[in-house]
């Protein structure tokens, strides 16, 4: 394992799922062990005043089960440096913290998620911060929308929960034309089926609850970046605001990355799977999903992504109440507010996760659900649906 830090060195892997497994640990030289230990001390003895072992003092300020993980993110997505947060959210305050000030103005998508919308509306907003709202798969859009005092373009691609595509590389050359930087919230897709920092951006947001983590049994966030002063910024905030996951979540976090490709794989199989019965079925409206050839996207995303993902949202015909029937009625599906699991979640995004874009620019169609995809056997969620849908 590196010193203290989250620097990563060069390392002549090439797979994805080499790095996924090996990046930011070596088997303990002591034991042999192949997992990473979880260090459970909140501070590290000194052989001396300011001399460290290893780089270590306070565990606020670097752990080093934390450190493994975020050598390994940083390797997945191509980045040189990665900071490890208590939550998504965590990780984008501490993002818009390190790059705006009061009378800066950001630009953020028209379906963002509702906790970065509420972040930005309810607390940022207060402090000074403006912000526009622009579709980010329509270029223009997004141009018009930048001002003289952006300073940021935050993006989803795929958008949550309208799966919208921005162009990456197209957004990071407006942004860097403007003056300001690209940060692209990668949870949907994961490092496994884009990579952000390769087309441009300057950081890359996680949820790690999320597809990275993979069991639905851990809170994290990250922040990646290729950049050496926007880290030492990052740094900075991490630790004093102090918004770190533990060493055991941190355990957790980097045991569900090894798996990250497989899962993903099979993620994506089986949304493709249950897309190609939607698409047929004569109560569902609509089908929102990048891999349609008839999705606005669908070049863009077949452009700078492996696959289209697991994630899938629908429009039900018959409106808000059947949509809220139909989340009560799966059962392999479980109802709840979150993604990225082996196991499928069916969510109503209007009363649920994007509550909080209620009343606003970014408030979401009352028919619409959103689909987990999982790793379960296709066969069965395809059933599971049909019997809802009934």
């Amino acid at each position: 394992m590196n010193e203290r830090g989250s620097n990563v060195d060069n390392v002549s892997w090439q797979g994805f799922s080499t790095k996924a497994v090996h990046a930011g640990f070596v088997p303990d030289p002591l034991t042999g062990a192949v997992n990473v230990p979880i260090y459970a001390s909140s501070t590290f003895a000194q052989d001396g005043v300011g001399e460290l072992r290893g780089g270590y003092q306070y565990a606020r300020a670097a752990n080093p089960t934390r450190s493994a993980l975020e050598q390994n993110l940083a390797a997945l997505e191509g980045g040189g440096y990665a900071r490890a947060f208590g939550s998504g959210m965590a990780a984008t305050d501490c993002l818009l913290r390190a790059v705006l000030k009061p009378g800066d103005h950001l630009v953020l998508p028209n379906d963002a998620y509702g906790g970065t919308f509420r972040l930005i509306d309810k607390i940022f907003q207060r402090w000074g911060v403006e912000y526009s709202v622009a579709s980010i798969s329509d270029i223009d859009d997004v141009r018009a929308a930048v001002r003289p005092t952006t300073k940021l373009l935050l993006i989803e691609t795929p958008t949550n929960p309208l799966l919208n595509i921005g162009d990456i590389a197209a957004l990071a050359e407006l942004a860097h034309a403007s003056g300001a930087k690209l940060a692209v919230d990668n949870t949907f897709a994961s490092p496994y089926l884009q990579q952000p920092l390769r087309l441009g951006a300057d950081a890359v947001i996680h949820s790690t609850t999320k597809y990275i983590g993979g069991h639905s049994d851990v809170i994290g966030g990250a922040l990646i970046t290729g950049d050496e002063t926007l880290d030492s910024e990052f740094a900075f905030l991490q630790n004093g605001a102090g918004a770190v996951p533990g060493p055991f979540d941190s355990f957790l976090t980097l045991r569900g990355v090894r798996t990250l490709a497989l899962r993903m794989e099979q993620h994506c199989t089986n949304a493709e799977r249950l897309v190609d019965m939607l698409v047929a079925h004569p109560k569902i409206e609509k089908v929102i999903y990048p891999g349609l050839t008839g999705h606005p996207g669908h070049k863009v995303a077949a452009k700078q992504m492996r696959r289209f993902g697991g994630m899938i949202s629908v429009e039900l015909v018959g409106g808000s109440e059947i949509a809220r029937n139909f989340c009560s009625r799966t059962r392999i599906f479980t109802l709840a507010a979150s993604l990225g699991g082996v196991e499928s979640l069916v969510e109503y995004p209007a009363a649920m996760t994007h509550a909080a874009n209620t009343g606003s620019e970014l408030e979401v169609p009352a028919n619409l659900v959103r689909l987990s995809v999982g790793i379960e056997d296709a066969g069965d969620l395809i059933c599971d649906i049909e019997e809802a849908l009934k």
